[in-house]
């Protein structure tokens, strides 16, 4: 087993320049949280600079698809939890899973899920994993997600349930 924290998680506040005239996150807008805040997690626990990587390597993952689930506005000024986790790679491909909760860590605000495809640069002719980057993928996937590529809503109902079975629980209400 890995030493490396394979599902990091972060706090970030819903900024007011970031809603929509109800006061909730715009939808375009969780894109740009959930994968900054993927970044910060490569970065801090990682030591994995995006930028450097590109750099050193030639090539990048570019993202190839989204599916993104939104089931509870994220409100302005609430703290709200980050997580992010690889649950699927291959040669050239990885599939990452984020979740944003409510600052309890208990209530699913939006699931998303972003393929990659890792190009060259500047070609953007897709390319082999490198057997170092391999080798991290490999400590960084959380097997216990089992990935179907068709299986997105039936992911989300199932962190759903296993959150409600947590706040039950933890004595929280519904």
């Amino acid at each position: 087993m890995s030493d490396l924290v394979q599902t990091p998680e972060s706090s970030h506040r819903v900024h007011f320049q970031d809603c929509d005239m109800l006061g909730h996150l715009n939808n375009a807008r969780y894109l740009d949280y959930f994968l900054n805040a993927r970044e910060d997690h490569a970065a801090a626990h990682y030591q994995l600079n995006m930028g450097e990587l590109a750099r050193e390597q030639q090539a990048a993952w570019v993202i190839t698809k989204h599916h993104l689930s939104y089931l509870r506005p994220a409100r302005q000024g609430a703290q709200v939890r980050i997580r992010s986790q690889i649950i699927h790679y291959d040669n050239s491909n990885l599939v990452l899973e984020m979740q944003m909760r409510a600052a309890d860590g208990l209530r699913l605000l939006a699931l998303l899920w972003s393929e990659m495809a890792f190009v060259t640069t500047p070609a953007g002719t897709r390319t082999d994993h490198s057997n170092a980057l391999m080798d991290l993928l490999d400590q960084l996937d959380v097997e216990a997600i089992d990935y179907d590529p068709d299986g997105f809503d039936e992911r989300v109902k199932t962190v759903r349930q296993e959150l409600k079975k947590q706040r039950r629980a933890a004595g929280s209400p519904e």
